[in-house]
């Protein structure tokens, strides 16, 4: 008996359990029907709050070749064989012989004639009986030359020879079997340098050429600062069209420049120097970037870089060395020359033609000055010991000197106030497109009254077009959500990987 009355409670809990989860189900569904969701947008004029026009530019940095070999339109790497420093024998990668050690012997010396770049490169050629294409020297350039058919190209070298030789300069194939371009050059016997142009219209396409120069009789020449850049460069300034082509199509109001960690050199001796950048190219020392571990003969140096800002219409963010590397730093006590430095960098910019430093920036085709008002006092320095002590000796300087120019610390000011003045405060987040989304709220409690932020954000792995649409909108969204006092920077990298 006992037993049965179990098994009918069991079943009468069965019954009434199915007729619950029926009854959850027929309410939940109507539920789903009838729910109605409404948002409201009051979009009076009063509510308004215009977007700064600060709110996207461009990080730029010498990175991943994104200067030399990228947006910059040389086509030789290494033109002034400088690249293994001033000592000789030095490095002349890329460059390669042509012929073996009966018929040429190529090596370096300290023998050219421009007085920053010493090491120039001598050229023996062995052979009475050549061989039919000569022998010499090529350069591949950055992955190959991009040679295309029906352009012309400028050639510039320096040589001398103690008596007459004829050479060939040449456009090839990345093997030298096919020739896209041929000039024939004569250097006249002598102790003089001179200096040679030639223009060579390819008759073909190939986007791994290399440049050729060739002799066919026994003979030495001297070689220095060779350079091949095509004639259609962006009205002229030595950019490549296509390139600023994309970066006007993406409209930045900033530009922030040279870097990054190109700024501050894994050691100080390789950090990115402002008077080695200007002047005539032949006479630019170039250096080695011991960050991204390549050399750079800095044809796009510091001048070019405010040219850039101009030609995008874009506001100079002028990123510079506080005394400070990876591995050494200054100590404050010690840091006046280098306040010096950029002061003087500030009147080549900013200074009348007639100033000292102007006068310099006059004497390169832009009398004009440049209206740098943004500085970054180093990158990405903060936790250094000498930083806090030497960002006040910048900033004082040139606070005294130039009031109207922002400063921008390397410190995040977003979740408490900094402990120095600052118009601005870097904030720099490298991570991946889920993560970089999960930080949307990071700046909801940051005070609207300190100084305002640059937010420089980068997706690490390779980006697809539709992740780059992604980092785009997921920036746009930010004035909307109150974030006024945020100035927006994204990166704009690989541009050499154009073709």
């Amino acid at each position: 008996m006992g037993s049965k009355e179990t098994l009918c409670r069991i079943r009468t809990i069965l019954c009434l359990l199915l007729l619950f989860c029926v009854s959850c189900k027929c309410s939940a569904s109507e539920f789903e029907i009838t729910q109605v969701a409404r948002l409201g947008v009051d979009a009076s004029s009063h509510l308004a709050r215009k977007i700064p026009d600060t709110l996207f530019g461009i990080f730029f940095e010498e990175i991943n070749h994104a200067g030399a070999g990228g947006i910059w339109a040389e086509l030789v790497s290494n033109r002034g064989f400088e690249a293994g420093g001033p000592h000789t024998p030095s490095n002349i990668e890329p460059w390669s012989i042509i012929g073996d050690d009966s018929s040429i012997f190529v090596g370096t010396d300290r023998t050219s004639c421009f007085r920053r770049n010493k090491v120039a490169l001598r050229m023996e050629v062995l052979c009475d009986n050549c061989p039919v294409g000569g022998v010499g020297i090529y350069n591949p350039g950055f992955w190959g030359m991009n040679i295309e058919d029906g352009k012309t190209y400028n050639l510039v070298m320096h040589a001398k020879s103690p008596e007459m030789i004829e050479m060939t300069v040449s456009l090839t194939s990345s093997d030298g079997l096919r020739v896209l371009a041929s000039a024939a050059i004569r250097v006249p016997g002598g102790s003089n340098w001179i200096k040679l142009d030639q223009k060579l219209v390819a008759q073909g396409t190939d986007r791994t050429s290399r440049l050729q120069i060739t002799a066919k009789t026994k003979g030495v020449v001297w070689l220095d600062q060779v350079s091949l850049m095509p004639s259609d460069t962006y009205k002229g300034h030595g950019f490549r069209t296509e390139l600023i082509s994309m970066l006007l199509d993406l409209k930045p109001r900033f530009l922030r420049f040279p870097g990054g960690c190109f700024v501050e050199g894994s050691w100080l001796r390789n950090a990115f120097r402002w008077r080695d950048s200007i002047g005539p190219w032949e006479e630019r020392p170039g250096h080695y970037g011991d960050v991204w571990n390549y050399w750079t003969d800095d044809g796009l140096g510091y001048y070019e870089f405010l040219q850039l800002s101009e030609v995008l219409g874009a506001a100079p963010v002028w990123v510079f060395n506080n005394g400070i590397s990876h591995h050494d730093e200054v100590d404050t006590t010690a840091i006046a020359p280098f306040v010096k430095d950029i002061l003087d960098s500030l009147e080549f910019a900013r200074g009348s033609a007639e100033s000292t430093w102007g006068s310099v920036r006059a004497a390169m085709g832009h009398p004009e000055p440049f209206p740098v008002k943004y500085v970054a006092i180093g990158n990405e320095d903060c936790g250094k010991e000498n930083y806090r002590g030497n960002y006040l000796k910048f900033y004082n300087a040139i606070r005294e000197a130039y009031p109207d120019i922002q400063m921008i610390s390397n410190c995040d000011g977003s979740s408490g106030p900094l402990d120095h003045p600052a118009d601005l405060y870097d904030f720099h987040v490298y991570t991946g497109s889920r993560a970089l989304f999960s930080m949307k709220n990071t700046f909801d409690n940051t005070s609207r009254s300190g100084p305002k932020l640059l937010l420089a954000s980068m997706l690490l792995q390779e980006t697809t077009p539709a992740e780059e649409v992604f980092l785009l909108h997921w920036q746009r969204p930010l004035s909307l959500l109150g974030w006024r006092r945020i100035v927006m920077l994204f990166i704009w990298q690989a541009m050499h990987r154009s073709s």
